[in-house]
């Protein structure tokens, strides 16, 4: 099936939004299961560190974080 993939990398960020939190020595980090081939796509745009890493979080930054954030909220919130 052929689709958009700027939508998925974009409803991808927004959904990272519920997984993530602050760790106090890495800041923001979210776990990191979702589609690999989107998490690769939002690495090379660096929005991410590197997927392929044993860990099973990948660090965002504050941009990032802000930007899933509003993501979320344009996608999914009440108003």
């Amino acid at each position: 099936m052929e689709y958009n993939e700027e939508k998925v990398d974009e409803m991808t960020l927004a959904l990272l939004y519920l997984v993530t939190w602050n760790d106090r020595d890495f800041g923001a980090r979210a776990w990191k299961g979702f589609d690999w081939e989107t998490m690769n796509r939002l690495y090379k745009k660096g929005f991410i560190d590197n997927p392929k890493s044993k860990a099973k979080s990948v660090w965002l930054t504050d941009e990032v974080e802000k930007l899933s954030a509003e993501l979320f909220e344009k996608h999914f919130g009440l108003q």
